[in-house]
């Protein structure tokens, strides 16, 4: 039987509760899987934990995982994964938009090679001011990390253990998980699935959303490529700025020295705005390679505790003693 760990969050869908948990045993019980299933009430201001509770003591391998206050989706997803014990790690959303008959073929797609498998809404049911915002996310996500894919922040995911274990889930960086499992090395892939309508409750995220998202594409963007070389960015920017400001300010002294020989040929140095722009620029380029020096030591004692790799597979050859 293959053994899967499904991760929930929740977070007010006492309603939905009992569908998802009968669909899921059910197809569970289609497909043979020896099921696990993770729910992290995220600071639930309804009666989902009592629900919870309910469905757990009706038997099966379930857990419930209850946080203090709502500390994000992000958070629900690393504690719900940390707990789970299956070599595959599925996660899908408690509001019911996700079908669990589709993990079977995302479990597919992990047979055939792939080490992460992100549902695809080809069919988005949701109004058109949530999908072509999300569109329009989806492509910058894709054209900036280099990911190409059509929906980076699907609920339904698979993914081998590992996957998880390797990246770090945060903030908001849940909608990022395809992006920072290929920053890993991890093969990403996507499949379309069924999406359905959402039937109680409404969604919690508002038009903010879209700010957030963005300067959190921002800071993947740094993370995935430079976050173990900060000063190869930040110094880049420095230097250049500082170059600049040189070359402005070695044109006004020229300048003054011209002025000493013939004073009325050229204006006086304080009446020209490029002695402002290059002081500015030098002190800018110097900040931002000081940041950069200290974003490099910042780095270099985060990590000590932190592979700078991956390994997929170590093979080890039989040495002449053990002949």
């Amino acid at each position: 039987m293959t053994r899967i760990s499904v991760v929930i969050p929740v977070f007010n869908e006492e309603q939905s509760l009992p569908q998802l948990h009968a669909e899921l045993q059910e197809t569970a019980a289609k497909h043979g899987f020896d099921l696990e299933i993770i729910w992290v009430d995220d600071g639930s201001q309804d009666g989902s934990w009592e629900c919870l509770r309910t469905l757990i003591r009706r038997g099966g391998r379930s857990r419930g995982i209850r946080f203090r206050r709502n500390f994000g989706k992000a958070a629900a997803l690393a504690a719900g994964t940390r707990s789970a014990t299956a070599p595959v790690v599925c996660t899908l959303d408690a509001d019911l938009q996700d079908d669990p008959a589709e993990l079977p073929r995302l479990l597919t797609e992990l047979d055939r090679g792939l080490d992460l498998v992100t549902g695809w809404k080809q069919q988005r049911q949701d109004p058109w001011h949530k999908v072509w915002p999300s569109r329009v996310f989806n492509f910058l996500v894709s054209r900036l990390t280099g990911v190409y894919l059509h929906d980076h922040n699907c609920g339904l995911k698979a993914a081998r253990a590992e996957v998880f274990r390797e990246i770090r889930l945060y903030g908001e960086l849940h909608r990022f998980i395809p992006v920072l499992a290929a920053a890993r090395g991890f093969r990403v892939g996507e499949v379309p699935v069924h999406h359905r309508p959402r039937k109680y409750g409404r969604s919690k995220y508002g038009a903010w959303r879209f700010v957030k998202g963005f300067l959190d594409l921002l800071t993947v963007k740094f993370l995935t490529g430079f976050g173990g070389r900060p000063q190869h960015l930040l110094g880049t920017i420095g230097l250049t700025a500082f170059f600049l400001g040189l070359l402005g300010m070695a044109y006004l002294t020229v300048i003054w020295v011209l002025r000493l020989w013939m004073p009325d040929a050229f204006d006086p140095l304080h009446q020209r705005p490029l002695l402002i722009y290059s002081a500015a620029a030098l002190l800018l380029g110097a900040q931002m390679m000081s940041i950069g020096f200290l974003a490099e030591l910042m780095t270099a004692y985060q990590s000590r505790d932190e592979d700078a790799y991956s390994i997929v597979e170590v093979f080890e050859g039989r040495s002449r003693t053990d002949d």
